[in-house]
């Protein structure tokens, strides 16, 4: 079992607050395909510009609401949580967590059902049909960058993890093995050590 991720020390004032939850807010705007598409700008910002959370912490609660049941979009309340454990006390992470949620899910969801209601009754409109086809690369890249940050990060960018990846993403795209057998082997090997 790995160490618990270490926790830093914060002193953080209501503009460090304000400044983060106007973050979220932007970060939900540009999440199209969901929050975990914008963890790498979450990174910079958290991890890289502000120091208010350690890499260990980042890729702790990535990892955690991955593997959680439920809607993926929990890694954001555990950023909150560490960011308000970091300025020091569980009221504080508590306030972190309804920070970066608030934040997160306002604009996308306003958007959401204003866009749905709209593309719903307009559905067969050539821009609408053309603009969900086009959204699909762009999902895809955000997504990749995601799985760039994850691994380079964390050391672990050895040549037997992207095989793995590659394999796996074509075992999914090209036949009907259920996603939880590619998880399980992907799994299975880590545990033996083998990537």
């Amino acid at each position: 079992m790995s160490p618990a991720p270490e926790t830093l020390q914060l002193v953080m004032g209501w503009p460090d607050w304000l400044n983060l939850f106007a973050h979220f807010l932007l970060l939900s705007i540009m999440s199209v395909g969901g929050a975990i598409s914008t963890s790498s700008e979450m990174h910079r910002f958290l991890v890289e510009q502000h120091h208010w959370l350690s890499q260990d912490q980042f890729n702790a609660a990535l990892a955690l609401a991955q593997a959680a049941p439920g809607p993926n979009v929990l890694f954001v309340a555990l950023m909150g949580w560490h960011v308000g454990m970091n300025a020091g006390s569980v009221g504080a992470a508590l306030f972190g967590v309804l920070v970066t949620m608030i934040g997160i899910m306002t604009p996308s969801t306003i958007i959401t059902y204003t866009a749905a209601r709209w593309g719903h009754r307009n559905r067969e409109l050539r821009a609408v049909r053309a603009f969900k086809q086009g959204m699909a690369p762009v999902v895809i890249a955000l997504l990749l960058s995601t799985a760039w940050i994850m691994a380079s990060s964390a050391g672990a960018a050895t040549p037997g993890l992207w095989l793995l990846a590659i394999a796996s993403g074509i075992v999914i795209w090209r036949t009907r093995l259920h996603l939880l057998w590619v998880l399980g082997a992907g799994a299975l090997l880590g545990a033996l050590g083998l990537v």
